[in-house]
């Protein structure tokens, strides 16, 4: 009896917890929760590489500073140095920054061609950037596509976060690579998702590329990032990551006109 209980009691706490949702937190300073190998790599590359280099620097510079005012203030130096220059510190504060610069360069351009590799991705989509909303095409799954604008405040129902929400969410597969062409229908439009590491321009004219796999399912939430005019806070981005079974049974609605 009691494993019953502790085995229903269990299931009924895992069918009340909330799906995962990927946007920012109140006082929330770093990035939101990678959900993607871009967005992994970018958190790592950050977290755990450049914040040492910051930080590293910084208490140098704050120590030499304190040693500056303490070794070379009027009261300590009363007679000042006519020094002009030291060739062998000129050489040092030249030579080291380059060094620490290259140190940030090589694994900042592999992490730049891994985030522009898209030949490995198993489905397309289409998106483009209007003013103010998105539209969204399946060209591997019989053109399905549909616009996407956002809810106004007096739409909204319980749960809705303001600004944010969607009349017609995106949706895609988990664990799938997934090829995004991008291009703007009048002005420049940029299609961000943080959680994914995906950020890039709608130009009017031009077809751009990026990529995207979603390594856990939940919504995650993104807007336009490319000033677009008077409407453009108002054009959200909202995906719903689902499994691949979830995601046939989703295509085939659409198709059935559900």
């Amino acid at each position: 009896l009691m494993m019953f209980l502790a085995s229903a009691l269990g299931a009924f706490s895992a069918s009340a917890e909330p799906a995962y949702e990927g946007m920012a937190k109140p006082w929330q300073l770093g990035f939101q929760d990678p959900a993607s190998p871009v967005m992994e790599k970018l958190v790592g590359i950050h977290d755990y590489f450049l914040m040492y280099i910051i930080v590293g620097i910084s208490i140098f510079v704050l120590l030499a500073l304190i040693y500056i005012c303490v070794r070379f203030n009027r009261r300590s130096n009363p007679i000042p140095s006519k020094t002009t220059h030291n060739l062998r510190l000129e050489v040092i504060w030249t030579v080291v920054p380059i060094l620490i610069l290259v140190a940030i360069a090589i694994p900042s351009i592999r992490l730049h061609y891994f985030m522009e590799k898209t030949a490995d991705t198993e489905m397309t989509l289409k998106i483009v950037g209007y003013q103010w909303y998105w539209h969204y095409e399946y060209p591997d799954h019989g053109g399905i596509n549909f616009d996407s604008y956002m809810v106004k405040d007096e739409d909204l129902k319980p749960g809705d976060h303001r600004l944010l929400t969607v009349d017609n969410r995106l949706v895609v597969p988990v664990d799938t690579g997934i090829r995004v062409q991008l291009t703007g229908a009048d002005v420049i439009h940029a299609f961000a998702v943080p959680a994914f590491g995906v950020k890039r321009d709608a130009v009017p004219g031009r077809l751009n590329e990026t990529w995207f796999r979603a390594t856990k399912t939940g919504t995650f939430y993104g807007q336009c990032s490319e000033l677009c005019g008077v409407g453009h806070g108002f054009m959200p981005i909202v995906v719903d990551v689902v499994s691949k079974e979830d995601f046939t049974k989703w295509i085939a609605a659409k198709k059935a006109g559900k």
